[in-house]
């Protein structure tokens, strides 16, 4: 059991130190040397739990989705909404999900490598909350899921690389509020629009939920703050 615990504390150790080293270099600039270096751990080590470079950059890539997770809201197009300010929140200073977020639009990646795969996630993921939200009569008759989904996907890797490139994501959650603030009145059946909390500081509110003490020291960090 102990070993078995040391192994799963291994692989997340490499696997952060890949995101971080992915994320400042890209997929062609980073190597094997580069990660083992940064996590500190032997070559062998590393190849137990990846047996290439493209392995690893897979493994990275397939974590994305869980940062995503929020409480369940009893308004659906809230928690959609939540996604994303969490998202957003965590990818502020999560090095693992940061280069997850380069994985998926690095165009130098080979092909064994699936960019694709985040956005398909992604856009499945919602689509089901949003089904929900029709479900509840809280989206607008002329509303398709799947096409408001991927419309919201899209819009939301474009403004945060965007973000990311013009002031290292410090205006993210305030790109995340004007992009719902546009998107919503188009969604949403009138009665829900000035109910759904769309603030900029919403990512860091419902971390507080989940995890109190990592909240705190975002917040003293002024991480979130624009």
């Amino acid at each position: 059991m102990a070993r078995q615990e040391r192994a799963i504390r291994t692989r997340q150790v490499i696997l952060e130190a890949a995101g971080a080293v992915f994320d400042e270099h890209g997929y062609a600039a980073t190597t094997i040397s580069m990660v083992l270096e940064r996590a500190a751990v032997t070559k062998g080590a590393l190849y137990f739990h990846f047996p290439s470079k493209e392995s690893l950059a897979q493994a990275v890539l397939d974590e994305q989705i869980s940062f995503g997770a929020v409480p369940p809201h009893p308004c659906k197009l809230q928690e959609v909404v939540d996604m994303t300010f969490v998202f957003g929140q965590r990818l502020l200073r999560n090095s693992l999900l940061k280069g997850s977020v380069r994985l998926a639009v690095d165009q130098s990646a080979p092909s064994g490598v699936d960019h694709s795969g985040a956005f398909r996630q992604w856009a499945d993921l919602l689509v089901r909350v949003m089904e929900q939200a029709s479900a509840q009569g809280e989206l607008l008759p002329t509303v398709r899921p799947r096409q408001t989904v991927e419309l919201l996907v899209g819009s939301f890797a474009g403004i945060q690389l965007m973000s990311r490139a013009l002031t290292d994501r410090e205006d993210l959650a305030e790109r995340i509020s004007q992009l719902w603030g546009h998107l919503l009145p188009g969604i949403a059946v009138p009665g829900l629009l000035t109910g759904i909390d769309r603030e900029p500081d919403r990512g860091l509110r419902v971390l507080a939920a989940l995890d109190p003490e990592a909240t705190v020291d975002a917040t003293a960090a002024g991480v979130g703050h624009t």
